[in-house]
């Protein structure tokens, strides 16, 4: 009897055993099911800042020490880094640059004939807070021609944190019909609209852009 309980007792354990780990490989795909989409990529373009401006703050729509402000459309970017798993990463440092409102970069390689903006920063150097969070104000950067077609308004971006370093450019979803037409912006395919920020219904000055970096 004895040798019998045994065999038994060793059968309900082998069988708790399997099922512990089934539930653990259904959690790992359910994990891994609800990981989200990491934003992607995009090339750093040519005009990267070789001179970086003494004031790069969050607000590129004036420049310290000057009563000016750019010239267009005044609009502001919400967003957050987060990993895959939804949780914001703090301390991140983003590094976005864009053109002005006529098309034309603060950059000395660009032979663009569109004028400058001397009141226009044209670059910003953020952390995130400890939810995630960034925020910029700036102007709505201008389309332009460049040698492989033309470019859809976007702002270029590095975002960096411990482990790794995202280099993206972002569009505006209230552009589609010019999104559509730029080659960049198509090769994205089916994770193009991870690099999108999406118009505020409420406030369409306002646009918002989760950043999500390729980590757990």
């Amino acid at each position: 009897m004895t040798v019998q309980k045994n065999r038994i007792s060793r059968r309900n354990f082998t069988g708790a055993a399997l099922g512990s780990v089934a539930t653990l490989a259904g959690c790992s795909r359910g994990m891994a099911q609800d990981m989200m989409t990491p934003t992607a990529g995009g090339p750093e373009g040519p005009f990267f800042p070789v001179d970086f401006p003494t004031d790069s703050d969050a607000d590129l729509t004036q420049i310290n020490g000057r009563a000016g402000r750019a010239a267009g459309q005044v609009i502001e970017v919400h967003g957050r880094v987060l990993n895959r798993l939804g949780n914001p990463i703090e301390g991140a440092r983003l590094r976005l640059w864009q053109a002005n409102a006529a098309g034309r970069y603060h950059h000395p390689g660009d032979i663009s004939t569109a004028p400058l903006d001397p009141n226009f920063q044209s670059y910003a150097d953020l952390r995130t807070g400890t939810d995630g969070a960034w925020r910029i104000t700036t102007i709505k950067p201008g389309g332009y021609d460049s040698p492989i077609g033309h470019r859809t308004p976007h702002i270029h971006g590095r975002i960096a944190d411990a482990v790794r370093e995202l280099t993206t450019q972002m569009y505006f979803s209230d552009e589609a019909e010019l999104n559509a037409e730029d080659g960049l912006f198509r090769d994205l395919g089916a994770l193009a609209p991870t690099a999108i920020a999406e118009a505020d219904s409420a406030s369409p000055n306002i646009y918002r852009w989760t950043i999500i970096l390729d980590r757990t």
